[in-house]
Order: structure tokens, then C-alpha cells, then sequence
């Protein structure tokens, strides 16, 4: 497979062509047209004269996220790969440049309340008699119906009701840092937009597809859902590692490294395992060892490999563990995974000449196609950096432009 950031430079994006109008706010639905963006589609972001509000979104829990501009480097993460026009579409001139974008586009994205849509004229219904043919992608917080379907919602929500700060196991609701909902719904979003694009290819219709952040949530934990739902069981298991089985648990090693095996059916594993930790002996007693050749006394057992484990190096484990096919692998945290020599050869994390911050890493796209290319083509745009260029465009002449900028339809 050729390396994405190389040799697939030259090759075209599998969306090249596509155009995308955007009036939205932070990241659960604009996160998905940042990676339409990935792929090849040009993306024309609508903001407001102050602008989408998470730019200015620098400070989550204490932690810093200002880049050199001053602006969110979170925004980057949501808006990358597009274009910005800063556009008051309450007075006529500048509906009617935005009515121009709509009859061009193959798709319009918006993530304002129900009532907010209906009030501004943003609405599928009135976006669909412009362009009868357009993907008109729609995100909520909580679905399009139902007692809560008019009410704004952030990621944090979304996980709360929907279970997701539980599927560690712990007794207190836990809060998943950071942004994990919004850009599964960001991917979710995507996704809508690719198969109703695609639906429109075959049978030549345009339509409305909803998302939500809830929705999202429970998709996401399609497996819990169903096993509920059939067993009437919580498959959230509290988080207590001495009752899981070794095969299927963390350990920490001399270097106070942590590393994490799975493995199924443990049967298959458990004899192997033993022999490479050097605890043959577990093999023979029925204290830990069933009829079946699989682990018991989980307790007991994590006992006696906590100790075996605290005797070697994470590295030196993985040596032993690897060549006998044992699935095993180093736990890393977010500030180790960029010097991962795994996410460097397949292109996860790339390199990227960021305008303010320099030469960075940031994630590459995960899927490597053969015959096209995708990954992040820009950073996210200054506020209105590109409203004489979408204008001229549309025709708009240089002095039309700067009359629409002195009667403050533009900026």
C-alpha cells in the first residue's frame, strides 16, 4: 500500500467534486464534514460576523487549548480542510448569496435547534425547494422527535443519558475526555452523508438525514444494547480486574509499565500462556486449571501473575509473549502513541505543517485507499478567509464585493 502522505499526494480525493454548504457550530456536526474534507470535498463554512463560538473555546477543565492565534487548536480538529465566509444571511443580499451556494451545492449541513432552523429559514423544507436534489444533513442532541428534540446538547450529555459513562464498570459516572461522542458522531455524520450522496447517484433523489449525539451513543453501544435488551442483564461490568480472567486483564511490569491481553476462547490460550510466564505447574492443579484447559479462580490467579509479571520489563514480556502469538500489547497514553513505531508505518499519525504552531503530528486518515488519496489538506481557516474567494465564485465582481462589505451583508 502506498504511504499516504507521500506517493498518494498526487491521486485524486474520492470526494473531488463534491461541495458542501456548512451553517453549524462545534464539532458533532461540522467534525463530519471535516473528514468529507479528508476525502476530497469542498467545504464552504457559513459563520456568523463573531464567528462559530467553539474558536474561542481555549479552556476545558483547567487544561489550555489556545494555539499561537489565540483560537482553539479544537477548532482546528473540526474544521480542517475548509473554507470560511463570514455571512449575515438575515438581511436579503446576503440571503440571497446564500440561496446562490445552496442551488450549487450537493450538500448542506446545520446542527441549529429544530425551532431555530424553522425561525431562520434553515429548514429541510425550505433548503429542498432551492435544491430539490441536495443531501440535506441535520444534528441534534437528542433526535428529531420526542419531548427533548428541540433542545441544544453537548458531547458530556449525550454520554450521560445514554449510558456511556458507565462502560468502564465504575460506580460513579465517569466523563470520557475528550470529545470521544462528538467524533463518533462526526463520523457518523459522514457516514449519513456518503450513503444518502450515494442513494442519490443511483435513484437521482436528494433528501434529509438525521443524526443526533444520543443516537449515536446507543449505535455505539450496539453490543450492550442487544445483550440487555435479549438477557435483560447490565453488561457494564464493574471495574474490578482481580475478577477478570489473566487472559483478559492488565498487569503492571518491573518498569512500572502497564500491558493488556485478550484472548478467545481462553481455552485455546491458557496452556500457551502458562508456558510462556513460566507457571506450568498452574496446568496441573484444578485450583486453576479446568477439565475444559481453561483458567479459573480468577482472583487467586491474578494474585500469582501479579507477582510474575512485576519480575520483567513491559519490552521484555512483549519478547516473550509475541513469538508464541499470545495477543498482548503496551497500554500507552495520548502523549506516548505519536512516537509509536506502529502508528508511524501505517501513516496514523502524519506529519503536518501547522500554520501557527509549525511542524506537528496530527491523526492520519485511517483508511488507505489504492487508487485515491485522503488526509487532511489544511488547517482550520480564519474567520472569513475565504469570503472574496467563494463570492468571486459566484460571479460577484471586486467592487460588488466591497459594497456588500460597507453595507455589512459580508466581512
Amino acid at each position: 500500500m502506498p504511504k499516504v502522505n507521500t506517493e498518494n499526494q498526487k491521486l485524486p480525493g474520492p470526494l473531488d467534486g463534491i461541495r458542501i454548504v456548512e451553517y453549524g457550530v462545534f464539532h458533532a456536526g461540522p467534525g463530519g464534514n471535516a473528514i468529507l474534507g479528508d476525502l476530497g470535498a469542498e467545504i464552504i463554512k457559513i459563520e456568523t460576523f463573531s464567528g462559530d463560538p467553539e474558536r474561542y473555546w481555549t479552556r476545558v477543565a483547567g487544561a489550555d487549548f489556545s494555539l499561537k492565534n489565540k483560537e482553539s487548536i479544537i477548532f482546528d480538529a473540526s474544521n480542517r480542510n475548509k473554507k470560511s465566509i463570514c455571512l449575515d444571511i438575515k438581511q436579503k443580499k446576503g440571503r440571497e448569496i446564500f440561496n446562490r451556494l445552496i442551488k450549487d451545492a450537493d450538500v448542506f449541513l446545520t446542527n441549529l435547534r429544530k425551532s431555530t432552523k424553522a425561525r431562520m429559514g434553515l429548514d429541510y423544507g425550505t433548503i429542498s425547494e432551492l435544491n430539490p436534489n441536495i443531501v440535506y444533513a441535520s444534528v441534534s442532541g437528542y433526535g428529531s422527535e420526542g419531548p427533548m428534540s428541540d433542545l441544544g446538547a453537548f458531547d458530556p450529555l449525550g454520554s450521560a443519558r445514554s449510558g456511556l459513562m458507565f462502560v468502564a464498570g465504575n460506580q460513579e459516572p465517569q466523563l470520557l475526555h475528550i470529545g470521544i461522542l462528538d467524533q463518533t458522531t462526526a463520523i457518523t455524520v459522514s457516514h449519513a452523508i456518503l450513503t444518502a450522496l450515494l442513494d442519490r447517484e443511483r435513484r437521482g433523489v436528494g433528501q434529509e438525514v438525521h443524526i443526533s449525539l444520543y443516537g449515536t451513543a446507543l449505535w455505539m453501544q450496539y453490543i450492550n444494547f442487544l445483550i440487555t435488551g435479549v438477557l435483560s442483564i447490565d453488561p457494564c461490568i464493574p471495574g474490578d480486574r482481580t475478577k477478570h480472567s489473566p487472559l483478559r486483564n492488565r498487569f503492571r511490569c518491573k518498569d512500572g509499565r502497564w500491558i493488556f491481553g485478550t484472548h478467545h476462547p481462553e481455552e485455546k490460550y491458557w496452556a500457551t500462556f502458562c508456558k510462556a510466564a513460566e507457571q506450568t505447574a498452574l496446568l496441573e492443579d484444578p485450583r486453576y486449571t479446568t477439565e475444559s484447559g481453561g483458567p479459573t479462580n480468577y482472583v487467586e490467579l491474578n494474585k500469582i501473575f501479579d507477582k510474575v509479571f512485576a519480575t520483567k520489563t513491559g519490552d521484555e514480556w512483549m519478547e516473550i509473549f509475541l513469538p508464541h502469538g499470545l495477543m498482548f500489547c503496551a497500554v500507552q497514553s495520548i502523549v506516548e502513541v505519536p512516537d509509536d513505531p506502529q502508528a508511524i508505518a501505517n501513516d496514523f499519525l502524519v506529519p503536518f505543517k501547522h500554520p501557527y504552531q509549525g511542524q506537528v503530528k496530527i491523526p492520519g486518515y485511517p483508511i488507505h485507499f489504492s487508487a485515491c488519496a485522503a488526509g487532511t489538506k489544511s488547517a482550520a481557516p480564519k474567520l472569513g478567509g475565504h469570503t472574496d474567494l467563494v463570492l468571486n465564485d459566484l460571479g460577484y465582481s471586486k467592487q460588488e464585493i466591497e459594497n456588500l462589505k460597507k453595507e455589512g451583508v459580508i466581512k
